[in-house]
């Protein structure tokens, strides 16, 4: 990648050359154009199409992927159904309650995720955890859209698609469609547009497009604070900088005292012990540097196959800093690492901040030969980066039959947990749980809080010995049990009347 760069003859463009500097290093905001026009554009132009055409393929991957896992009775975790008794709640037009959390626990008493209301009206139609996963893979393709025009405003269009490329593949993303539903599926797209905005000096827009963030999860004030203060950065050199300066340091610092509040008066308002329970995760260990060897591989993950290390050149990673500063200040090893969903929400900012630092590098007059040839040819190689990653992640699944094939052990536990009337209440583990929470009141194991269900449904898979009715026995000592069925290495108890 060293030596002489055949980089573009002109700013910013396909054909733009490395070696010179644009007149004013500062572009002007983008031009708006109305809705019927950028349509008419995009028809006259296929090439303007491009990140809309990886978009739609980016959603039918991720929805293929999660749709497979969900027949396959795949899920990683118990969220899904967590998020599915909170969005029947809404859809009901009764209180988010999630039993799973804890018999009669109030959704926004755990996590202040309201966002998720907005999927009730489609649940209502589709009353299924599907419907989840189908929006989680759009809102993630989605997001796609404003980081590949903002990739492309900046360096061009066939970097700007590499970086879309690079971004959809990102490892990510597919942690996060391979764990099912979280609520942060709406944090991803609205950090995007932001970011989008905010390099086409669009200040206002950019500011709108991060304040949502205070409704999709409590710690996401902090970043929508850390949004602001990039505008306030970014504007200060503009002809109306007083003015944006002014109003995006007053958006930082409402946003972060509304962020103060949800923590310490709005989630205890919401939560039975009047708490905000992820506090106890915040202490323990031995500190920042517990644990500092997943941290550092977890930092290489964000900046060296996805930026190169250019991105540190960008002021954008500032809003990656509190998404990183609760997960390495926490004492729970599952933040740390790259393995579940936490670091989708910082797949935008490390993508946006590399387009930005390559864009600052091809207009620096004084940058060296080396790296101004290095920005140059990151984007194609990052988008390799991730298409030679891709097969050791979750979407490498898509390149096997299994993943399509529903086997018969598969539909024996589906028929087995059939047998449990609509209403019941059911206490069950991870992989029955999705298949219950639409129909049934589902509970965790061991978190009834004094409740005796109807029935015990248990993925025995990994304890093939453990003697289901002693257990039972253990989960509900004036309560007796008997075997309703077994199949597949699932075991359903019922309650004897």
């Amino acid at each position: 990648m060293h030596g002489t760069s055949l980089a573009p003859t002109g700013p910013g463009g396909a054909d733009a050359g490395a070696g010179q500097a644009p007149q004013d290093p500062i572009p002007g905001p983008a031009p708006r154009r109305p809705l019927r026009e950028h349509v008419c554009a995009l028809t006259r132009d296929p090439g303007a199409a491009a990140p809309y055409a990886l978009a739609l393929a980016l959603f039918c991957a991720y929805a293929t992927l999660t749709v497979c896992r969900y027949r396959l009775m795949a899920s990683a975790s118990w969220d899904l159904g967590i998020f599915e008794q909170a969005v029947r709640g809404y859809a009901e037009l009764r209180a988010p309650i999630a039993d799973i959390k804890g018999r009669g626990t109030h959704i926004l008493g755990d996590h202040f995720s309201p966002v998720t209301a907005l999927l009730a009206p489609v649940y209502r139609v589709f009353p299924t955890p599907v419907t989840l996963l189908i929006a989680q893979a759009a809102l993630f393709a989605l997001s796609a859209v404003p980081v590949t025009r903002a990739a492309s405003r900046l360096l061009g269009r066939r970097p700007g698609l590499a970086l879309g490329v690079a971004y959809g593949l990102s490892w990510g993303l597919q942690r996060a469609i391979a764990v099912d539903f979280h609520e942060i599926a709406f944090a991803v797209p609205l950090i995007a547009f932001s970011l989008e905005a905010l390099l086409a000096h669009r200040w206002r827009a950019a500011l709108w497009w991060a304040v949502p963030l205070l409704l999709v999860k409590e710690d996401l004030g902090l970043t929508a604070a850390a949004l602001a203060v990039l505008v306030a950065v970014r504007a200060r050199r503009t002809p109306e900088a007083s003015r944006v300066v002014r109003h995006a340091l007053g958006v930082a610092a409402l946003t972060a005292l509304t962020a103060v509040l949800t923590f310490t008066v709005v989630i205890p308002a919401f939560n039975t012990a009047d708490t905000y329970d992820y506090w106890a995760k915040m202490g323990g260990g031995s500190g920042p540097l517990d644990g500092a060897d997943i941290k550092f591989r977890t930092l290489l993950w964000l900046l060296l196959p996805t930026t190169g290390l250019l991105a540190l050149r960008s002021p954008l990673l500032l809003a990656a800093v509190p998404t990183l500063g609760w997960r390495f200040l926490s004492s729970e090893e599952h933040y740390w690492g790259t393995a579940w969903h936490y670091s989708a929400v910082l797949m935008p900012v490390v993508t946006l901040a590399l387009a930005d630092a390559c864009a600052g590098v091809r207009r620096a007059s004084r940058a060296r030969p080396w790296v101004r040839s290095y920005a140059y040819h990151l984007p194609p190689a990052v988008a390799a980066a991730a298409l030679a990653l891709t097969p050791s992640l979750p979407l490498s699944a898509l390149t096997e039959p299994a993943a399509y094939t529903v086997t018969d052990e598969v539909r024996a536990v589906e028929a087995l947990l059939e047998r449990i009337p609509d209403g019941a209440d059911v206490e069950a583990n991870t992989a029955p749980i999705s298949r219950l929470t639409s129909r049934c009141r589902v509970f965790w194991l061991g978190n009834t809080r004094g409740l005796t269900p109807d029935f015990i449904a248990l993925d025995n898979r990994r304890a093939p010995g453990r003697d289901t009715l002693a257990y039972a026995r253990q989960l509900h000592p004036k309560a007796a049990y008997r075997i309703a069925g077994e199949a597949g290495g699932f075991v359903l108890l019922e309650l004897r009347s």
